[in-house]
Order: structure tokens, then C-alpha cells, then sequence
């Protein structure tokens, strides 16, 4: 086999499985299928027609063959991940030459560049379950929905579950700040605004700033105030791609980049101080929610002055239960002087989080670091 293209993949957290073997030896097909995997962010291994080895068949991610080699492949062992690639639709040879080597599917190009980008690209990043996704908006404000998020994602990291914490508030003040670590390295969401189509998973990750064991996409201290709502969308869909666990805290209005992000939700949690003012604008907050996001539970937030019940409020505002957040005395305290919340493993706020991803995921067998193997609800 010659022509062979090697990649120094990092072996930590985040690194991502070869590229696709290409088998041709046309040229012009060879370079635009070199184009379409520096596209996908993939490095290809090259063979230049048969015969390939055994084991770079079987091994590689996908494997993308030119009609021009196809027929001296036929009766090669048989693989999943075997994608042939043409450039007439209507050569019938094409669709025998594919049921000779087991293919999966045919590609013409030029007409098939976009979704061939995508099936490199997953090939690269490996496929397994999407992150649980689950979003934390405030019933009013203050009501200690970004607290309660930092909580969920620290918490979730701590299991050794591959994590990440997007702030989707941009007028939050920063979850970074909030978790201590602004002066951290790493790009925030003015650097993603531009963002369209597919986001590699990986390059996502390893942009972003890594704090107390998790990756955070939080805000600059600039001025930019919005998410455009594609942005949104191929942020989101990056990280869920990974695996995991994904929390986002998201605000209490509904415009276009938070159905984007609601639509990616797989649980919301609205967090309601136990108070009747917070479950009036909780009730506005949850019919705005509801309109693209089905499963939002209430989350009573005990605390001073408290007045219903986290039973009367989940009936006044016709929710299911998710529990009820006991008040944390010097949790204030705790965050001014650097602690970020839910660090205290045995404080009101963490053993609400745990008992939470036990209900969630299946925490009984928890992944080791970096698996990205999450749980279904």
C-alpha cells in the first residue's frame, strides 16, 4: 500500500479515531476526496488500488472506494462502512460494481459532497450515544438557575462522565466567573458566533477552557449580547456528539438561538423559588418553554421566606416534580471565596445534583474519564 497519510492524534480526552481509507487511482477523484476530508477535519489513509491489506480494510472508520477500483475488489470481506463513490447516476455499472463489495452506499459527485462530508466526519469522531442534554432555566430571575446548572455539570464530571457546561445566557455575567475561572485560557462564544454546518466535536472541546474537570463555553466580558441561532444549533450538536453529558443554561426569554437549543434538550428544569410572585412568572417562562420543549420539570427552590410547598407549586404551575433544592446556608459565602457550586460532595446543592443523575443516567456503571458514554432517560 503506498501513498500512506499518518496523523499524531492526541491520546487524551478528546482525541478522535483515524480517517477514512480512500482506495483510487484517479487522480482527479483523489483530490477531491482529499479536499472533502480536510473539510470534515479527517486525515485520510491512502491506498492506490488493490490489493489492500487485510487489516487497513477492516480497521479503518470508512472506507471510500472509487469506481475505478471497485471491480478488482469485488469478493473482499465483507465490512460494514464501505461507501463507493462515482461520478454518473445513471451508470448501472456503478450500482454492480457497489453489490460486488458490499457497499453501503453509492456517493456521485459533485452531487453528493455535502453528506459525504458528514459520514467523514463521523467516521473521524466516532459514533456512539449523543450526551444527555439537559437545560436549566430560571423561573425569575435570581431564582439560582445558573448555580443550580454549574452544580449539575460539576457534579456529573466528578463521576468521571465526559462533560461540558454551555451558557446560553448571555446576559448571565458568565458561568466561568461563577465556576472561578475567568482568566482561563480558551475561546468563549464571540469566537463561535460564525459558526454554520458541522462543528467537529473534538476541535470543540479542545477550544475550550477546562475547569474543575469539565469543558465550559461561557462569555467574554465583551459586548456581544446574542447567539445567532445557527451558531446555536452547530455548537449544540458538536457537543452532543461527543457523548456524555451536555447542561445548558439557558435564559428566560424564548427567541430563535433558544429554540435552537431547546430542541436539542432532552429534560428541561425550571427552577422556582418557593414563593407565589416567582411561580406567576414562572408560569409565563414554562408556556414559552413548552412551545418547543416537552419534558420541563419544576425544581422548588427551598430558602428564606419561603411560602408554598414544592408540591403546591408543581400543581400551580401543572408540572412534574424534579425535587426540591434545600436552602444551602454559606453558599455565598463559599462562591466569593473561589468554591465553585456544588463542590462541597456532602452539601444540600451537590446531594440534590447526585440524586438527580441517579434518576437520569445510569450511574450504577459509571464510564471511566472520556468514554462519552451516556445514559438514556
Amino acid at each position: 500500500m503506498s501513498g500512506t497519510k499518518t496523523s499524531d492524534r492526541s491520546s487524551g480526552e478528546d482525541a478522535e479515531r483515524g480517517g477514512p481509507l480512500v482506495i483510487t487511482e484517479d487522480e482527479e477523484l483523489l483530490d477531491d476526496l482529499l479536499k472533502l476530508c480536510a473539510a470534515a477535519g479527517a486525515t485520510p489513509e491512502v491506498a492506490h488500488g488493490a490489493p489492500v491489506r487485510r487489516d487497513g480494510w477492516t480497521a479503518a472508520p470508512l472506507v471510500l472506494v472509487g469506481s475505478d477500483c471497485a471491480a478488482r475488489l469485488c469478493g473482499v470481506v465483507r465490512r460494514p462502512g464501505v461507501v463507493l463513490i462515482g461520478r454518473d447516476a445513471d451508470d448501472a455499472r456503478v450500482w454492480q460494481l457497489a453489490v460486488g463489495i458490499g457497499a453501503d452506499q453509492v456517493v456521485v459527485l459533485p452531487d453528493g459532497e455535502s453528506w459525504l462530508v458528514d459520514r467523514i466526519a463521523d467516521a473521524a469522531e466516532g459514533s456512539g450515544p449523543a450526551a444527555v442534554t439537559v437545560g436549566v432555566i430560571g423561573g425569575r430571575g435570581g431564582a439560582g438557575a445558573s448555580t443550580l446548572a454549574c452544580a449539575l455539570a460539576l457534579v456529573a464530571a466528578r463521576t468521571g462522565r465526559r462533560t461540558m457546561l454551555v451558557d446560553a445566557d448571555p446576559l448571565g455575567g458568565g458561568l466561568d466567573v461563577l465556576l472561578g475561572g475567568e482568566k482561563e485560557k480558551g475561546l468563549r462564544w464571540p469566537a463561535f458566533a460564525e459558526s454554520r454546518g458541522r462543528v467537529a466535536g473534538g476541535a470543540l472541546a479542545e477550544a475550550l477552557p477546562c475547569l474543575h474537570s469539565l469543558r465550559v463555553l461561557s462569555w467574554d466580558r465583551g459586548d456581544a449580547v446574542t447567539i445567532p441561532a445557527p451558531a446555536m444549533r452547530a455548537v449544540l450538536a458538536a457537543a452532543r456528539r461527543r457523548g456524555g453529558v451536555v447542561v445548558v443554561d439557558l435564559p428566560r426569554r424564548v427567541d430563535e438561538a433558544v429554540v435552537e437549543a431547546l430542541a436539542q434538550t432532552d429534560l428541561g428544569l425550571l427552577v422556582v423559588p418557593a414563593e407565589l410572585r416567582a411561580v406567576a412568572a414562572a408560569r409565563r417562562v414554562a408556556s414559552g418553554v413548552h412551545m418547543a420543549l416537552h419534558d420541563l420539570r419544576v425544581v422548588a427552590r427551598a430558602g428564606p421566606g419561603a411560602t408554598l410547598t414544592d408540591e403546591e407549586i408543581a400543581r400551580l404551575l401543572r408540572l412534574p416534580l424534579a425535587g426540591e433544592l434545600p436552602w444551602e446556608h454559606g453558599l455565598p459565602d463559599a462562591s466569593a471565596g473561589g468554591a465553585p457550586p456544588g463542590a462541597s460532595a456532602r452539601g444540600p446543592l451537590a446531594r440534590f445534583c447526585t440524586a438527580f443523575w441517579e434518576r437520569v443516567l445510569p450511574m450504577g456503571s459509571a464510564p471511566p474519564p472520556g468514554s462519552g458514554k451516556g445514559g438514556a432517560l
